[in-house]
């Protein structure tokens, strides 16, 4: 029962008592009872006064307890003119006031790091109480290169494999840097925050590969120009005193020198292939800024197949195309591409033991270059270090020619990557914008 019935209750019940006691007490007394009824009729008066003095304070505060569960914050109340009434609208006032103030920092601070987590260039991922994926951010999807609405609401278990299995073993505070493809290297943190009492996760996906690339280049290039210096600066001379004693006959004259001229000439052969050596060291770090021009992939394509024809036809592997008839247009140095293009064609033909096939597959449409080997593949430890400077699989191998595809392919703009998708089927995918 409300306040207010109980109110009404008791006033009526309690003057109807007075009515029939005045009745009883002064039945014989006309006036007295006149005056009495007229008391009873002033009480009734004062009592329907009071109820809606209390009343309507009550009702302010419904109205007020209304609005806020609507969350309206724009209701206020004018002041009655009656002392108490007046202090409850005042507080009350004041209470959706600071309502509407912090509703519209919120509101402010919510939008900002809404669009702050939108157009982060970190990759975030949030996740609900239950760990479900929540909210997935473009740089996100971009780099885990899945469409944000199919993962909404699915558990993390739907992550692409590549980084699941390292999104999986991180906990809250963790931090992990990975090797994609052996190019691409991202870090992954695993943090927390509270919501509405509990505690939900969220993950960060930050590429470092420009930023470790750079600073990879400036180490070795340091290297690489300060070995390039001393060994030029002690085969020059040295070459220069071997060539002119192997030139000065009469230091040979009366002399059975056969044997040391031969080693004198071996060793000036080993002073030209370290200097070759070093050179081909020296072009990774001088790499210059790529001249770009429109050309022909497909051209590009045939040229190199043909140039590759004799090296691949020693292991009996067959050079496959499947491009389209017409031209496939893409803007580039054309020097450099046909070098990048050499390079990964011949570590395809290295990769294959015998009697197997180097496919390129081009598809303008989709602006794709894919070259396919059946060779051996490449293992899991083996794919973090490609791309790294001096790192080889091979026994005599220098460990440059990746990487010096690699600094073409970025020098481009162009994205890539090399990775085993099957047994005996490892890509070489390049996609130009």
């Amino acid at each position: 029962m409300k306040l207010r019935t109980k109110y009404l209750l008791f006033v009526i019940i309690l003057h109807l008592i007075a009515l029939v006691l005045t009745w009883v007490v002064f039945e014989d007394n006309r006036v007295f009872f006149i005056v009495a009824e007229v008391f009873i009729l002033i009480s009734i008066i004062i009592s329907w006064n009071l109820y809606k003095q209390l009343i309507q304070p009550l009702k302010t505060l419904m109205q007020g307890v209304d609005a806020i569960k609507d969350r309206d914050f724009n209701v206020k109340f004018l002041p009655t003119g009656k002392h108490e009434v007046d202090q409850l609208i005042d507080v009350y006032n004041q209470m959706i006031d600071q309502l509407r103030i912090e509703r519209t920092l919120q509101e402010q601070q919510h939008f900002f790091l809404e669009k702050l987590i939108y157009t982060s260039p970190t990759g975030i991922i949030i996740l609900d109480y239950d760990n479900n994926i929540q909210k997935i951010n473009p740089k996100a999807a971009e780099v885990l290169d899945v469409n944000e609405k199919e993962l909404l609401n699915l558990s993390v278990e739907y992550l692409p494999d590549s980084f699941l299995k390292h999104i999986k073993s991180l906990k809250s505070g963790d931090t992990k840097t990975i090797k994609l493809d052996g190019a691409a290297t991202y870090k992954l943190q695993r943090s927390h925050f509270i919501d509405k009492g509990f505690s939900r996760d969220f993950i960060m996906i930050e590429e470092l590969t420009a930023e470790i690339l750079a600073a990879e280049k400036n180490v070795y290039g340091k290297v690489i120009r300060m070995m390039a210096h001393e060994v030029n600066n002690t085969i020059g001379p040295v070459n220069s005193i071997i060539q002119s004693a192997l030139k000065t006959d009469p230091l040979w004259e009366g002399h059975r020198s056969d044997t040391l001229k031969d080693a004198l000439q071996v060793a000036l052969d080993r002073n030209q292939n370290l200097n070759l050596f070093m050179r081909n060291f020296a072009d990774l770090v001088k790499l210059p800024e790529a001249n770009k021009k429109r050309i022909d992939l497909n051209h590009l394509i045939v040229s190199v197949s043909k140039l590759m024809e004799i090296k691949a036809s020693e292991k009996n592997i067959q050079l496959v195309s499947e491009i389209g008839e017409g031209p496939f247009y893409i803007s580039a140095d054309e020097q450099q591409m046909e070098q990048a293009l050499i390079n990964i064609v011949k570590n395809a033909i290295e990769a294959v033991d015998e009697n197997g096939i180097v496919k390129f597959t081009a598809n303008a449409r989709q602006r794709q270059l894919i070259i396919a080997d059946t060779g051996k593949g490449i293992s899991q430890e083996q794919s973090e270090q490609l791309f790294t400077p001096f790192y080889s699989t091979k026994k005599d191998g220098q460990g440059i020619g990746l990487t010096l595809v690699r600094e073409i392919l970025m020098n481009h703009g162009f994205e890539f990557s090399l990775k085993t998708v099957t047994d005996k089927q490892t890509e070489f995918a390049i996609i130009f914008k």
